[in-house]
This record gives C-alpha cells, structure tokens and sequence, in this order.
C-alpha cells in the first residue's frame, strides 16, 4: 500500500505535516518504537510509529530521522499524547532528509494504525498467499467469534502446508496443534530447545528467522515483538513462532507473510497482556495494603474480593503463597519489576498446560526493582499449577503449593540463555498461609527467601520457606572476609598438619562430626581401630584448642567445614 491511502484513511487520525511529495512510497510493514537507535529493527519500507521517549532535546531529531532515512522506511508517524504536539525541530529534520511525517491523533491507538497497515499490506500479496492473508483478519475479531492464533495457524497449516506453534520465551505454547488440528503439539524438550534457541539469538542480535535443528527437524523462529524497546525490557515476555520449515529458502513474499503474521499475533498478545490489567490491580491493592500496615480486616475484605476473580466458584476462602521474583540487569538502567512480572505471570504457569488460561490464577504486581505474586490455593488444591506443585528434593515434599526449586526447574535453561551474561534472576516462596494477618508475614518471608537466593552463585537462583528454618540460611551473610578468617583459625592448622604428616585429620573430624560424636560408629566408618580415633581427635584439639565433647565447639567445627 501507499502512504497516501493511508492519509485518506480518516479513523487513522494521520495528519501530514511534511513530505507531502513523497506520498507515493509503498509501505511493506510496521513498526512501533521509542529507541534512539532502532536502525537493527529496520529492513526498509516500514511505516514507524514513535511516542516521542527517545527525544531528549531539539538536537536528537536530526540523528534519529537521519537514521530512519538511511535505513529506507517509508514514514514517519508520531503520537502527539505525550508532547501535546510533534516538536518543530522533527518537522524541520524530516524535511531536511526528505522523509514523510505524520502527526498520529492522541486519541488513536498505535495498535489500530499497525493492524489497518498489516491488514492492508497483507491482503496485497499475490500467487498462493493472497487467501490466506485476507483470512487473518479473524485473529483480530474480538469476543467469542475471534479465536485467536490459532486460526492463523490453521490457515497457515491448511494453504501453505506449514506446521506453526506460537511459544513463550519459556517454553510453553499459546497456540498451535489446537483441538481439530492437523499440526501435532510439540514435546516438551523441543519446546524448551527452541525457547532457549529464540533467546539466544535474540540477546546475541541476531535478526530473525532464526533457524535451528533438533533430532533432524529444522525449524526456524520468528520473534513476536510489538515495540522497539530495549530488548531486556521485553526478551522474558515476547513471544516466539516456531515454524517447521527452513525459511533460507523462502522467497521474499513468504517471508513478508510470515513477519505479518507475527505482527497480528503480537497484537493479540497486547490484548492478552491487557486483560491481566484487573488481576495486577487486585495484587497491587493487597501489596500495597500489606506494606501500608492495614489492619487485617481491611486486607482481609479485600482478599475475599480477589478470590472470585482468582477462582471462580470457590466457596470458600482460600490459603495464600507470595512469590517474589526480582531481574537485575547489569549496568542497563533497565526497572526490574516489571520484567519480574511479566516473567512470574509466565514463570508460574505449568510449562506443560497449553493456551493462557491458566494464568487467570495469578496475580502479580511490582513495586520498585521486584515483583510480587499473589497465588490462591484451593483447599482441594496441592499446587496452583503443575509443575509448581512437584517437589524438589529440598523442598519438603508433601507440602502443598509452590516449591521454589520445582517452579524453576523446567523453564531454568531457556531463562539462563535469555538473560545471558548480563541478567540475573532471583526468587523466594512463602508458605501457604490462610488468613490476612498471616500475609504479611508470608511476603517478608518470600523476600528473605529472595535474598537468600541472590547470595548464591548463578543466573537463575531460588529459595523456599523450607529453607529459612536451618542454619544454612545464615551462612550466605557473613561477610567473605569473616567467613575465611573463621574458617582459617579453625582449618588452616589442621590442613598444614595433614600436609606434613598425611594424617586425614581434617576426614576423621567431618566423620566424627557426622556420627554425632560417636566414638565406635565414627571408627567403623573410618575403618580405624578406636584408640587411633582417639588419638587423630587429640591431636585435633591439640593443634586448635578446642574440645570436642563441647557441644559449642563441634558446631564451631561443623559451621567451619559448611562454610569452606
């Protein structure tokens, strides 16, 4: 299509306001974006979208439009909502470069202008493709008639024998191999290759369609982004396209398709994240409630408010989990709650269960750099979702609801390749409490669980209320300094002795330790006759000054050998 149709588009709410010569340019795609620099994203003849974040003073608009220009999009449009107007200095650059510029309605929607220009640059492709765009209109039908990407996929399936799944950055799939299907689901494991091989890709900047192989399929991926911004901001929540087919050797015109149709399915993933907006809002009111020291009436009356909405038909009031998750990128400037939110709102849904409707059991907020969920269990109900539910093997299985360990363990690979080298995730589970006054216990309890978890090394690290009742708990916050001086004094003339004389004194004292002081059961685990025990825990206390039929000192020695 052509700018100019898009000009006598009148719900678009476009005025020009430069280039008005250049009005014959075709638009072969869209893009929204608010980076100073997005020229990665660009591949030519795109109609750009921008909300004006990047500009900082009259002086950005000549590098950004200059950008633009060389990358050969086709306009420029921007939303006047935030400045009230488009600064002259951007009318005066895009002049300068020759470049066509609109002013967008404050009270139009980017989303309604990306769908009019996909839909219309669409429905103009020719040969075997024309059908099947025209028909992807129905992706974009609200209320019960639409349903969604899955009937992209059919189409895409039934005309051009294409068999496509739409996955999230972990590994579960949104659509594809719906009911009546021709395309089957895909494994677990390949999910979970390809989630892992999308993030990667995307955090090495590479441009898509990625193409990988897994037990001789290729595949190749189409990232599902819907804005510009900084990739760390989104790549834990943007979707993916797994197509089973190796687009190398597509022609021009396939690829185009393909890229609309990410573009239709990141709408439909806006809308999706959309109507989390009442579930986010009722975890923000008890977050806030919480933390504002509200008596528990009040925090009580409105958990009975979000109980409903959380599981509809419950008749009674349900027991409650906090998860706190926290992202910290490095160095990037880049707010961590809302990154940490959408990834537990992802996180804490059975990788396994297709479709996002289990999510509607999940509330989330954030607040400064960590986000914070909310999670209903049932009192017939052993986990709130899937895998959540299983336990670790430090989890203390048998108890109901989230285990730290488990919730992670099958979304840890994918996560670990998206946040790379510079990303770190951390998270604490509470207990199940059952009442308001046991809330607020419940999050300081998850978020001394997260702090636990941020002492250990890794990219993505847990911890559960099962952990914060041993002494294990306290040993990540002794200062470095004060655990090797510790460690030192009580270790070193051991390890010097056994040096020397080879005399496995430091074995005999973790074998003593472990027999609980035992004297027969610690030589028949050493294989030593008992008077040469005796005579290795001599010299022990010989060579530190300690006793080891005190009850202080062999915990000096047990934390000692813990800590090193």
């Amino acid at each position: 299509m052509r700018l100019r149709a898009l000009l006598e588009t009148a719900s678009l709410g476009l005025r020009l306001l430069g280039g008005e010569q250049e009005l014959d340019r075709q638009v072969r795609g869209v893009m929204t974006t608010d980076l100073r620099d997005p020229s990665r994203y660009l591949s030519g003849g795109e109609l750009v979208l921008t909300g004006l974040a990047w500009r900082r003073d009259a002086d950005d608009s000549d590098g950004f439009v200059r950008i633009l220009a060389a990358a050969g999009v086709a306009g420029l449009a921007a939303g006047e909502a935030e400045m009230g107007q488009v600064p002259d200095d951007l009318v005066a650059a895009c002049a300068r470069h020759r470049l066509p510029l609109f002013a967008v309605d404050e009270d139009v929607a980017f989303a309604t202008i990306t769908e009019h220009v996909v839909r219309q640059v669409s429905g103009e492709r020719a040969g075997d493709l024309a059908a099947v765009v025209e028909r992807h209109r129905r992706l974009m039908t609200p209320g019960p008639g639409g349903a969604g990407p899955d009937v992209v996929l059919d189409l895409l399936g039934s005309d051009l024998d294409l068999r496509a799944w739409v996955l999230t950055p972990t590994g579960r799939q949104i659509a594809g191999a719906g009911p009546g299907s021709q395309t089957p689901e895909l494994p677990a494991a390949v999910r979970a290759q390809l989630a892992g091989e999308h993030l990667a890709a995307l955090r090495g900047g590479r441009r898509g369609p990625y193409r990988t192989s897994f037990e001789g399929t290729t595949y190749s991926l189409f990232p599902v982004r819907s804005d510009g911004r900084d990739l760390r901001a989104t790549v834990l929540s943007d979707w993916l396209l797994a197509v089973e087919a190796d687009a190398g050797d597509w022609p021009g015109q396939r690829l185009d398709l393909l890229q609309g149709v990410t573009q239709l399915i990141a709408v439909e993933r806006d809308r999706r994240d959309a109507a989390r907006t009442v579930r986010r809002r009722l975890a923000q009111d008890v977050l806030e409630l919480v933390q504002g020291g509200a008596p528990p009436g009040e925090i009580a009356a409105r958990l009975r408010v979000a109980a409903p909405v959380l599981l509809p038909g419950l008749g009674t009031a349900p027991r409650w989990q906090v998860v706190v998750a926290s992202v910290e990128w490095s160095g990037a400037g880049i707010p961590g709650g809302p990154v940490a939110q959408a990834l537990l709102e992802e996180a804490l849904v059975d990788p396994g269960v297709p479709g996002p409707d289990p999510a509607d059991r999940i509330a989330v907020a954030h607040t400064g750099e960590e986000a914070v969920a909310l999670v209903p269990l049932s009192t017939d109900d052993t986990s709130p979702g899937g895998s959540a539910g299983e336990s670790a093997p430090d989890s203390g299985a048998g108890s109901p609801g989230l285990h730290a360990h488990a919730m992670l363990a099958s979304v840890r690979e994918p996560l670990e390749r998206g946040l790379a080298d510079d990303g770190r995730l951390t998270l604490g589970v509470s207990a199940a409490v059952t009442s308001a006054e046991g809330l607020r216990g419940a999050l300081e309890e998850a978020r001394h669980a997260r702090r636990v978890a941020a002492a250990r090394p890794g990219r993505v690290c847990a911890a559960g209320h099962e952990e914060l009742a041993s002494h294990v708990l306290l040993l990540p916050f002794v200062p470095d300094d004060v655990r090797r001086a510790f460690t030192a004094r009580l270790l070193d003339p051991l390890r010097d002795y056994d040096r020397r004389h080879r005399a496995e004194l430091i074995d005999t004292l973790e074998a003593f330790l472990e027999s609980d002081g035992s004297w027969t059961r610690c030589a028949s685990r050493l294989h030593l006759h008992v008077n040469t025990l005796r005579y290795r825990i001599g010299r022990i206390e010989q060579l530190t000054g300690r006793d080891l039929s005190r009850l202080e000192d062999k915990l000096d020695f047990f934390l000692a050998l813990r800590i090193s």
